[in-house]
């Protein structure tokens, strides 16, 4: 019964994304990769996927370096003030992208690529910070003391030792900030400014007006691929961090 109720749970998720998948490849009856090569002819899918890649490389670049700053800091000083950076994790997403607008309006900030990029560090530096701190709080402190006490200077230790027991935790951050970024919808919407547009909000845009294409479906399915080659490399990664 139990394996019954997994089936159906697994046949839920994935038949929606396997019809998908299939649709993207079919032209009247016949298999074809037309759509796909369509996208890349279609200059507005173009620029929301360069706008796309742009702000999720840039994104995790600042969100994983601002983190891990923070993740290190607080294990090496007071940790008065941490549970701030979970708030991002714990708050619902439209609460923040709402937040975040009033502020930016509050501000006079221009809406479009700044402010998207600012708002996805500022989700993005939580789960970087978890993740990395979690990585950092098991061994630093007793084996930086044990660089430190057979003879090794604190930018040796921090070389030598710090930077490759942080490593694996980065790495694992870096994905899960990419794929957060990559496909995020609700902090992009509220964000964003006229003319400025990302995959996500492309989708959305032609799936609320009822079209549904086989080049959106191509266009979705390339997405997939993305975020699943990204979780199956953190998935890799955490396997060999054990």
């Amino acid at each position: 019964m139990m394996r019954f109720i997994v089936l159906l749970v697994f046949l839920f998720l994935y038949i929606p994304i396997a019809y998908v998948v299939a649709s993207s490849f079919i032209d009247g009856g016949e298999i074809t990769a037309k759509w796909y090569v369509k996208l890349f002819e279609d200059k507005v899918i173009v620029g929301a996927f360069y706008n796309s890649l742009s702000i999720a490389l840039l994104s995790t670049f600042f969100s994983v370096s601002l983190g891990t700053i923070a993740a290190y800091a607080f294990l090496r000083g007071s940790q008065r003030f941490e549970s701030l950076l979970y708030t991002p994790i714990v708050i619902p997403e439209i609460t923040e992208a709402l937040s975040l607008l009033l502020f930016y309006k509050m501000l006079s900030f221009p809406l479009g690529f700044y402010s998207v990029l600012l708002g996805h560090i500022a989700f993005n530096i939580a789960f970087v910070f978890v993740i990395v701190k979690a990585r950092l709080s098991t061994q630093l402190r007793t084996l930086e003391e044990a660089s430190l006490t057979l003879g090794a200077d604190e930018i040796q230790t921090f070389l030598r030792v710090t930077i490759p027991l942080a490593l694996p935790g980065i790495v694992a951050a870096s994905l899960i900030a990419f794929t957060l970024s990559w496909d995020n919808f609700v902090k992009t919407v509220f964000t964003t400014g006229p003319g400025f547009q990302t995959l996500p909000l492309l989708i959305w845009s032609q799936a609320a007006r009822g079209v549904v294409s086989p080049s959106l479906s191509a266009l979705t399915t390339l997405m997939l691929l993305i975020s699943f080659l990204l979780a199956y490399l953190y998935a890799k990664i955490s396997t060999r961090r054990e």
